[in-house]
C-alpha cells in the first residue's frame, strides 16, 4: 500500500468491525485525509453526515480514548498543512475540483499496482466474464463489458435486476465462469447485495469496484477496488470508478496474450465495413 494520508487511514481502519455509520465517518476520512486532522468531532460529524457522539463512539471504536486522541495520531501521520479550500469557486467548479481530488486519491490507491494487477488476472482467466452493475452504476458496467468484449472472448453483461438475475449467475457458472466483476456505486440497490452473496455462494471470486473500501458490498467481495464519487451535484459523479475500470481493462489485457491480436482483427474488420468516421 502507498505511503499516503489516505492509504494510511485505510491501514488504520482495517480490522475494525465497524457499523455502518462508522464506515460512513471512515469513507469521509479518507476522502478528505489531508483536512481530517484539523477538523473537530462537530466538522466531523457535518462532513459525514453523523451526529458528534457518533464520531467519539467511532473514534473508541478505533481504540483511543476519543475523539481528541484520533486526531492528535492523525496530525502525527498527516501532511503538517491542511489542503487548501475550495473557497472563490463557485458550486460547479467546486464539483469538478472535488473530481480532480479523487482522481488523485485514486492515483494514491495505484502507486501500489498489486491489487488492480491481481484482479487483471483474475478477470482474464475466467471463461466466461459475468459484469454485474445495477442502476446508477449500470453505466461502468455497459462500458467496461464493450470494451472487455474486443478483447475477451466471453464477456456477459449483468445489467438488469429481477428474479432472472440469480438465473443468469448460474448460467455463467455452469458455463465456466470463476470471477464476477461488480461495479457498486451509491445508492446501493438491495440486489446488488444478494446478487454478490450468492455469487460467491455459488463459487464465484467477487471483484468488486466500490467508492470505498467500507461500502455495504465490501464483506461480499473477495478483492474490492475503491474509487470515490463526487457529491457535490444533485446527482453523483463517478469518474474515479470509470478511470479504474478502464485501468482494470488494461491489466485484464495483460493477462490475455492473444488480446492485441483481438484487436487488430477488430481493426481491420471495421476499415472493412466502414464502421467509423475517420
Amino acid at each position: 500500500m502507498s505511503d499516503t494520508p489516505g492509504a494510511r487511514l485505510q491501514a488504520l481502519f482495517e480490522g475494525h468491525r465497524l457499523t455502518p455509520t462508522q464506515r460512513r465517518i471512515a469513507h469521509w476520512m479518507v476522502r478528505r485525509a489531508a483536512d481530517v486532522p484539523f477538523l473537530s468531532s462537530v466538522e466531523l460529524a457535518e462532513l459525514a453526515g453523523v451526529s458528534q457522539p457518533s464520531v467519539t463512539r467511532f473514534a473508541v471504536a478505533l481504540g483511543f480514548d476519543g475523539y481528541p486522541a484520533l486526531r492528535k495520531h492523525l496530525r502525527e501521520v498527516a501532511p503538517a498543512e491542511p489542503a487548501p479550500s475550495g473557497s472563490g469557486f463557485n458550486e460547479y467548479q467546486q464539483a469538478v475540483h472535488a473530481e480532480i481530488e479523487n482522481l488523485r486519491h485514486l492515483a494514491e490507491l495505484l502507486a501500489d499496482p498489486a491489487p488492480v494487477e491481481r484482479a487483471g488476472r483474475l478477470l482474464a482467466s475466467s471463461r466466461p466474464l459475468p459484469v454485474l452493475g445495477l442502476r446508477a452504476a449500470s453505466s461502468q458496467a455497459r462500458g467496461f463489458a464493450y470494451f472487455a468484449g474486443k478483447v475477451h472472448p466471453d464477456v456477459r453483461l449483468l445489467d438488469e435486476g429481477g428474479t432472472m438475475l440469480t438465473d443468469r449467475i448460474d448460467g455463467a457458472v455452469r458455463a465456466g465462469a470463476t470471477v464476477l466483476l461488480c461495479f457498486a456505486l451509491p445508492r446501493h440497490p438491495r440486489e446488488v447485495v444478494e446478487a454478490l452473496a450468492y455469487a460467491r455462494s455459488a463459487g464465484l471470486t467477487v471483484v468488486t469496484v466500490a467508492e470505498s473500501a467500507f461500502a455495504p458490498v465490501a464483506k461480499h467481495s473477495d478483492v474490492l477496488l475503491p474509487a470515490a464519487v463526487g457529491t457535490g451535484l444533485a446527482f453523483d459523479t463517478a469518474c474515479a470508478p470509470m478511470l479504474l475500470g478502464r485501468v482494470l481493462l488494461e491489466t485484464m489485457c495483460d493477462g490475455l496474450p492473444d488480446a492485441q491480436a483481438r484487436l487488430e482483427e477488430f481493426d481491420t474488420a471495421a476499415a472493412a465495413r466502414g464502421l467509423f468516421v475517420e
